[in-house]
């Protein structure tokens, strides 16, 4: 399962020329994800009825501002799926507890 922000993220970020010396043009990136997506197992994550309620409790125990707000987005999308594990080298996720988070390097 691929989520939207992670695949806008990488948009953003395969395109970007402050990033990279030769960036893809917006097309090759496109083109990247509709391959991704035409793949049997994969399958992009939405928001769907009730999404808001689902962001109110994962973000509720504690403080979600700046650059906390895209993460706990991914991460309410991903409870809204049932989804428990994220391969991740962002520590912030620990902080969502119903998250099992794993260092996809160790």
């Amino acid at each position: 399962m691929l989520a939207w922000p992670t695949l806008m993220a990488y948009l953003r970020i395969s395109t970007h020329p402050k990033i990279f010396t030769h960036p893809l043009s917006a097309q090759e990136a496109l083109t990247n994800i509709r391959t991704l997506l035409q793949i049997p197992h994969v399958r992009p994550l939405s928001e769907a009825d009730g999404f808001l309620d689902v962001y109110g409790e994962v973000t509720g125990h504690f403080p979600v501002r700046g650059n906390l707000v895209p993460d706990a987005h991914l991460v309410s999308l991903l409870r809204q799926h049932n989804v428990r594990k994220l391969y991740t080298t962002d520590r912030d996720f620990r902080k969502f507890d119903f998250l099992d988070v794993k260092n996809p390097f160790e």
